[in-house]
């Protein structure tokens, strides 16, 4: 038996032939196509621009510039690459400001698409795809909100610098068995860095450093001194006080970091317009910690103002640096993304559904490293525990689906009123638990008392005795 009896005519796999890319419509006629690499770039330019359609740059400077003018000279308007680590970075930038239209695509896309490559480069491979609209870009937002995204995840990496120094501390004083991190909240705190100081400087006297006690501190002068009772071994000692000095730089390093942040989002403050309608006051009025790890500026109010008049804070679990490392991350413009779906779809917040045959086969979401997601995600544990109608649908999920997937969904709902805000400009109505409880309770008497009456039977309210 045949091939062809066995299970019909089978599709030849391997490049596409000259008459199945006549079949194509070339979407774009003056499109490139790049290999990033660390050392050189391969570039393809249609095979009619140049005698030579196919080039290697250098990753220096000059020879990117070269490949811009080269670009150019070809009537390029168009350029595909592959999101190669961070070397794309700068040729991005230096294309996007010569003009071109540079979409950055995931190189797992690109890899997927059927008929890959035999004997040709990678370049003329991402060539072909661009031409035929068989490439998708990845998000990038405005150059002003890559600079203030870039200065964002700068400050996020130096604060987890800073919490590991944090952990080398507590270490040496676990060493010394001075158990000051089980009577006080954070070491970091007034109270602990007050004493590490003064250890630092050579006082082990522990009812001298417990005077330090901040009144706000729970634990008593006499708690405080007995977890300051160990051994100062010397070598320990030493070890505390390099950590000590570097996680002071660290923090230099973090507040230098907030005037950049600072400077930024006033430049882009200046740039809009005045919001029609005042700021609210804020949902807390509780003061900021050291360990919160925020900037000490004020945030709500260039916000307010860059967003159109949107408060983006009355979200429940979203605060002010929460807003605005989302607004680093995704933009100002929900335009990017047609529909919400769209939106938390490109979050890997939905369910990616595969289904076969008329069947689903999963419904997971996608693993992503999305820093928005990300944020959303912590939104939505920290309002699980609120009395609000999203920590109330956490709460039921928790207990039906378990805890990951109740944090996944309540993210997306997050994520769906973020773009509402921002796509409509309108602002967060507040809706209680118990508001939400009371309509989850009438869904269910609803759905009961159809599926009673399907059956041929009355739901009776037996307060009551109405029938429902």
């Amino acid at each position: 038996m045949s091939r062809t009896e066995r299970g019909g005519a089978q599709p030849r796999r391997g490049k596409t032939s000259k008459a199945e890319q006549r079949l194509l419509e070339r979407v774009h006629l003056n499109a490139a196509g790049i290999d990033v690499g660390c050392a050189s770039h391969w570039v393809s330019v249609p095979d009619d621009r140049d005698p030579q359609p196919v080039r290697e740059f250098k990753s220096f400077t000059h020879q990117l510039i070269a490949l811009a003018d080269w670009l150019n000279a070809c009537g390029i308007e168009t350029v595909a690459m592959e999101s190669t680590g961070v070397y794309w970075i700068p040729l991005y930038e230096i294309l996007e400001e010569r003009g071109f239209e540079v979409l950055l695509v995931n190189a797992r896309h690109v890899k997927n698409v059927p008929g890959r490559k035999t004997d040709i480069l990678d370049c003329q491979w991402v060539q072909q795809l661009h031409t035929f609209g068989l490439l998708r870009g990845s998000f990038r937002p405005e150059a002003e909100i890559t600079t203030l995204r870039t200065l964002v995840r700068h400050r996020d990496k130096l604060v987890e610098d800073a919490a590991m120094v944090t952990q080398r501390m507590q270490k040496a004083l676990t060493l010394m068995n001075l158990q000051l991190h089980n009577v006080i909240s954070d070491v970091t705190g007034l109270t602990g860095m007050a004493i590490l100081r003064d250890i630092a400087n050579g006082e082990i006297d522990p009812a001298t450093l417990s005077r330090h006690r901040d009144r706000r501190c729970k634990a008593t002068e006499q708690e405080i001194a007995a977890s300051l009772t160990g051994s100062y071994r010397e070598e320990h000692l030493f070890v505390l006080r390099q950590t000590l000095e570097v996680y002071d730089f660290y923090r230099e390093k973090i507040e230098r970091c907030d005037d950049q942040i600072e400077v930024r989002l006033r430049a882009l403050e200046a740039r809009c317009e005045p919001p029609a309608t005042p700021l609210s006051a804020p949902r807390s009025n509780r003061k900021r910690k050291l360990q919160d790890n925020a900037p000490s500026f004020e945030i709500r109010s260039p916000l307010f103002q860059l967003t159109g008049g949107v408060d983006l804070t009355e979200l429940p679990g979203i605060g002010p640096y929460g807003a605005l490392k989302l607004i680093s991350e995704v933009g100002l413009g929900m335009h990017r993304w047609p529909t919400e779906k769209h939106f938390v779809s490109w979050l890997t917040l939905a369910p990616q559904n595969k289904i076969s045959g008329g069947k689903l086969l999963s419904s997971r979401t996608q693993p992503s490293g999305n820093r928005a997601a990300k944020m959303f995600r912590i939104g939505a544990m920290a309002v699980g525990r609120s009395d609000h109608a999203l920590g109330a649908f956490y709460r039921r999920l928790a207990v039906r689906l378990g805890k990951p997937k109740a944090i996944t969904a309540t993210a997306r709902k997050l994520a769906l009123l973020f773009y509402r805000m921002l796509k409509h400009k309108i602002s967060y109505v507040e809706t209680s638990a118990v508001e939400y409880d009371e309509r989850q309770r009438h869904r269910i008497v609803r759905s009961l008392g159809k599926r009673a009456r399907s059956l041929g039977f009355d739901l009776v309210d037996a307060s009551t005795g109405l029938v429902m």
